[in-house]
């Protein structure tokens, strides 16, 4: 029978490799240790694993909560971090299952058998009809349809939202605003950004055009957002 494959992405050279020496003892193969998305992603095109252990903190341009649903199979959170913020991002994608460190080997052993007996995961879906939202501007709450902001940009700790004719700064940070507008049909192109699909004009050298607005597309991002596009 052949073994379960698992995937390591671990920052911590120390950590990892008990992580490895864990799951190689109980009959898994670790296909590989990476410390960052981009490598993980190769490593996904290399062996194409059963399973990924991820840790939340890691190196490059995204996180493991951000790494996640860009792997397409299942994916276990293993993390000092369990403050609610966190949580909140991580529940958002059903990870199958969330270890906080320091780790035991009953409990790692446990979340894997369980995780790769599950469904494998599928990328949140789009909601059939754009949902109302609303912003605040001065002293009034605005209303904004979800179908209309083209994209959403970082700044510092805020976000702006644009649409074709508005532009509005709200009092989060792109990674909060993230976690209700996928579920809508937004994808994230680039650390700093965050695009409506629906709303794509065209795409060019590295760049993609959104109502007369131009928005750069991230190395690590570029792969997952040319495979979501059906070519003719």
């Amino acid at each position: 029978m052949t073994k379960p494959s698992i995937l390591v992405v671990e920052d911590e050279p120390l950590i990892a490799d008990d992580i490895a020496d864990t799951l190689t003892k109980n009959g898994y193969h670790v296909v590989a240790i990476v410390d960052e998305g981009v490598d993980a992603l190769q490593a996904m095109e290399d062996h194409k694993p059963d399973l990924a252990i991820l840790d939340v903190n890691i190196e490059g341009d995204m996180d493991g909560i951000e790494l996640a649903p860009k792997l397409g199979i299942p994916f276990v959170f293993l993390t000092s971090y369990y403050d609610k913020a966190t949580l909140d991002r991580a529940k958002v994608l059903r990870p199958a299952g969330y270890i906080v460190k320091p780790f035991s080997e009953r409990d790692l052993i446990a979340n894997v058998e369980l995780a790769l007996h599950k469904v494998p995961q599928q990328p949140v879906a789009a909601k059939a009809h754009p949902e109302k939202l609303f912003v605040k501007r001065d002293q009034e709450i605005l209303s904004v349809m979800s179908d209309q902001i083209l994209f959403a940009e970082a700044f510092d700790n805020y976000a702006y939202l644009y649409t074709e004719s508005e532009k509005y700064i709200i009092s989060h940070t792109l990674k909060s605003i993230e976690e209700k507008l996928v579920p809508l049909g937004f994808l994230r192109v680039h650390r700093s950004y965050l695009i409506n699909f629906e709303q794509i004009d065209s795409i060019s050298e590295g760049y993609v055009f959104l109502k007369g607005h131009k928005v750069q597309i991230g190395k690590s991002f570029r792969k997952e957002f040319m495979d979501r596009l059906s070519l003719l």
